[in-house]
Formats: structure tokens, sequence, C-alpha cells
């Protein structure tokens, strides 16, 4: 583990991305624990080679204070989300609890928050999401939007087995939607980001349905989706990787994944077509929305 002395944490977005919106990023670590083959950062132009070792920036709340301290001045509220490109609770947030100095900030600041996880860990932190929730200042261009956190759970299977090898750091499906279960219960906005999900794995007409049967039954309010993409050609990048994980436990799938990926980074558009009318359809009967605000 690395401590980095970052030069600056708050990060404004170009544009507020209409899945996460997304005004503004923090991302209190570099690197990821969780490990998952398919991640986009490997080898993707965000250029971060998850084999380094993970960097702690233990002065994000002291950089979290000034930059919110400034942009609530001039009355520049907007959603922050945690975490873009890595996860807010890596299993040493346990030890250093820097997600959770960075929640106090933003309360002091009222800002909201939408939260981005693999982890049960976020439990630990009701006490602060809940007077988030009460007390963030809202974006006024969002007048749908009525609560101050958003809480999305990442997932690319609820299969245990697929889980284990390729998310095989991560928290398991079951304790996520169990997790998801809990706050949404106690009435917090909830809900899923199926991103990406695993050609002929995770993506079969049999799995999307016990997949958004679960997430209904365990609370989610929305559910949004994305096919899979691989990138680089370094052995720690996702398109090696996920390669490597096909042949060795799923060989009947091995000659569709090289057809696809072997020269290019996205499935084909007519797959991509079929997918997406597929998590459409889903959505609909199981009353699930494919955006946090519509």
């Amino acid at each position: 583990m690395n401590e980095i002395t970052a030069k600056s944490i708050l990060n404004k977005t170009k544009r507020r991305d209409p899945w996460f919106l997304d005004d503004y990023t923090v991302n209190p670590y570099s690197g990821c624990s969780f490990n998952c083959l398919y991640c986009y950062i490997r080898g993707s132009k965000y250029g971060i080679h998850m084999e380094r070792k993970l960097g702690v920036k233990t002065n994000a709340p002291q950089l979290l204070e000034q930059a919110l301290r400034r942009r609530a001045d001039k009355g520049e509220y907007g959603i922050i989300v945690l975490s873009s490109a890595t996860d807010p609770y890596l299993q040493l947030e346990k030890e250093t609890g820097l997600t959770r100095k960075l929640l106090k900030v933003i309360l002091k600041y009222r800002f909201p928050v939408h939260l981005i996880t693999k982890s049960d860990l976020i439990l630990r932190d009701r006490d602060l999401i809940e007077q988030i929730d009460r007390k963030a200042i809202l974006p006024k261009d969002l007048p749908g939007l009525k609560r101050g956190t958003i809480l999305t759970f990442s997932f690319s299977t609820i299969d245990e087995h697929v889980g284990s090898i390729f998310e095989p750091g991560a928290v398991s499906p079951i304790v996520r939607l169990n997790t998801l279960k809990t706050l949404s219960d106690q009435g917090y906005l909830t809900g899923v980001s199926m991103m990406p999900l695993l050609p002929w794995i995770s993506d079969t007409a049999e799995s999307m349905e016990a997949m958004f049967a679960a997430f209904k039954q365990h609370g989610a309010h929305y559910c949004f989706p994305a096919d899979l993409a691989l990138y680089g050609e370094e052995p720690a990048n996702s398109k090696p990787l996920m390669l490597r994980a096909i042949e060795k436990h799923y060989p009947q799938y091995l000659n569709k994944y090289r057809q696809y990926f072997t020269n290019g980074t996205e499935l084909p558009a007519y797959y991509r077509k079929a997918f997406y009318k597929k998590v459409e359809d889903l959505g609909a009967q199981y009353g699930l929305r494919n955006r946090i605000q519509l």
C-alpha cells in the first residue's frame, strides 16, 4: 500500500452522466483490491494499472474540505460520486476510515452523494448517510430528486461461483444483495449497476431474469446495465485476463470471446442491440427503471 499526497481530490465533470448523476467525482484510493478481471480501468484510456500497489490519498479529507468550502461559498452544489475509478469501500477502508472521513466533510458542506460499491462496509456509515440524506442541498435542475444520498450496488452476476472467478477479491453477490435489502428496507434510494454482464455467462435470458427478480425482491428502485468491453494487450489488462479465465473455466465460449474481442474492444452492434432490448423488457416486467431519475 502506497501513501499518496494528492494535489487535488474533487473532480468537476464536464457534464452530468444520465446514469450516475455525477456533478463531481472523488476517488480516495487508487488501484483496487477487488481485482475484478473485467474492470474497464485495466488497459483502457483511463490508464490506471491495477497491478500496481494500492494507493491511499492520505490528505484527501483536507483537500476535500478546501474544495467544498469554495464550492459551497459560490453555491455550486452538485452530486458527488464516490467513486468513479475504484470502490470507496475496499478492504483497507476498515483500517484507514478514509471514505468515512470524506463523508463527514461532505455532510459538513451539505453536498448530496452517490455511493457506488460492491461492499457491505457501507453499512458502517449509515449514521452519516442518514444525515446527508436529510440535509444535503439538492441540484435545482433535478426537481424530481428528493434524496441527498443515492446508494448503488455493482453486480456482474448473482451467481456465487461466477463471482468467485471474475470478482475474486470482492464481497460475495449474496452479501451485496442482503446489504441492498437492508438499506432499501430502511427507506434509502437504492439500486443496481449491472456493469458489465458477461456474454453467454451472466447475460443469458435465464441469468438476467434471475438477476432482475432478485434485485426487485431485495428492494432496488433502479437498475442500469451495460455490456462487456475489454481493453489492452498487456498481461494485467482486462482483455488478456478475461480470455485466460474464459479458457480455463468456460472453454466452450473461448472461440466466441476471441472472435469478438481479439481485434476489438466491444461486442458487435447486433449483439448489443439485442442485449439492451432484453434489459429494457425485463426492467418493464419487474418495475425497475433504467435510470436513477427519469
